[in-house]
């Protein structure tokens, strides 16, 4: 029977290929090609008492541009999941305080509809039987590859409907929407009327969800030149947009200072 460490063995070279890409490149996107139908981030809960093996599942999830939460006991797992409410889980089958049969049981009643990947070191056919008639939805066994769970994921995410493939012309951050087709930007359903260069200037905050952008990079991304030192020019147009999308409503344009502007879901305040 294949061990937990020669799993680990397996992510870790498999892991190691990617990570220097992961090191050497920007990050996608938080919300990746893959988001969920308000355009947030995926949410995955990863459950394995293994802690290097767990790091190494999050790291090749978050590099998907999801959001990775990791537990190490079935207990945890699902306090975790009644409070962030995940769209899949990754469910190791031999955990330290309950099986992870146990561990699903429960989460169904929980939570029925959120897809289940078991990871398992067992291979034998009553036991991917076992996992499957219980209620999951696929299962890896160990040894496997960092690429093979993503791959797995991708799947079940969008045969639930918990995830889809991002519309290339539509844009959307929590309750804001462009249509990059129409130049028709809307947050929740109430049309809002922007110039050219405040249109370009969201849409390019928008394709970066989550991610801070410095004045440089927004000025020749927007402007396309230099303006010779005038950051200024960002500074209102930002201003601009925070007073058409913004006032009356929870913020979703945000300063950091000294580094740039984001845009993310707004929050209530």
């Amino acid at each position: 029977m294949p061990s937990t460490s020669s799993a680990t063995t397996r992510a870790t070279h498999s892991a190691a290929a990617a990570g220097h890409t992961a090191h050497t490149t920007p990050a996608p996107s938080p919300a990746g090609d893959l988001a969920r139908p308000d355009g947030s981030p995926v949410r995955v809960l990863v459950v394995d008492d293994e802690a290097p093996l767990a790091d190494l599942l999050s790291m090749a999830l978050r590099y998907e541009g999801w959001q990775v939460r990791t537990e190490g006991d079935g207990a945890s797992a699902l306090r975790s999941a009644r409070e962030n409410r995940p769209d899949a889980v990754v469910l190791d089958v031999m955990l330290p305080d309950m099986d992870g049969l146990e561990v699903l049981a429960r989460l169904r009643r929980q939570t029925p509809d959120v897809p289940v990947l078991f990871l398992t070191a067992k291979d034998a056919v009553e036991d991917r039987i076992a996992g499957l008639t219980a209620g999951g939805d696929d299962y890896v066994t160990k040894p496997f590859s960092l690429e093979e769970v993503v791959a797995r994921l991708r799947g079940l995410l969008r045969r639930s409907g918990a995830a889809a493939i991002r519309n290339e012309s539509v844009l959307a951050v929590g309750d804001l929407v462009l249509n990059e087709d129409s130049h028709e930007v809307s947050r929740s359903g109430v049309d809002i009327h922007l110039t050219a260069t405040e249109f370009e200037l969201l849409r390019y905050l928008m394709r970066n969800p989550r991610r801070v952008l410095s004045k440089a990079q927004i000025l020749d991304r927007v402007w396309s030149y230099d303006f010779g030192g005038q950051a200024n020019v960002v500074e209102l147009y930002i201003s601009y947009l925070r007073r058409k999308i913004d006032v009356g409503r929870a913020p979703m344009i945000h300063t950091r200072r000294g580094a740039g502007y984001l845009i993310k879901p707004g929050e209530p305040v």
